[in-house]
């Protein structure tokens, strides 16, 4: 029996994702970098370091939002992952 995968978006909360600034989406990627270290640490564990931060916090966007920042950081390269990065519990990212 297999890792179940954390879902994707709906379509309201992918509605509020497409509504956000450039300038707010440097500041959750920044955020989400802030919380990475070069010795690894665990996906669900960085977001929710980013959700607690007020100062970009958006109602209505879930964790899995963050997760796919996540996934943009790691392959434009400013992350490096191990394992499944669709299940925020099971894998882990850290700067290059």
């Amino acid at each position: 029996m297999g890792i179940e995968t954390d879902g994707d978006l709906t379509d309201v909360q992918a509605k509020i994702a497409a509504s956000l600034s450039p300038e707010l989406m440097a500041k959750i990627d920044a955020c989400l970098l802030s919380h990475a270290t070069v010795h690894g640490r665990k996906v669900a564990m960085i977001i929710g370091l980013t959700m607690m931060d007020n100062t970009i916090r958006v109602a209505g966007l879930p964790d899995l939002f963050y997760r796919d920042r996540i996934k943009t950081l790691v392959t434009s390269g400013l992350l490096l992952a191990e394992g499944n990065l669709n299940c925020i519990r099971y894998s882990e990212v850290r700067l290059p």
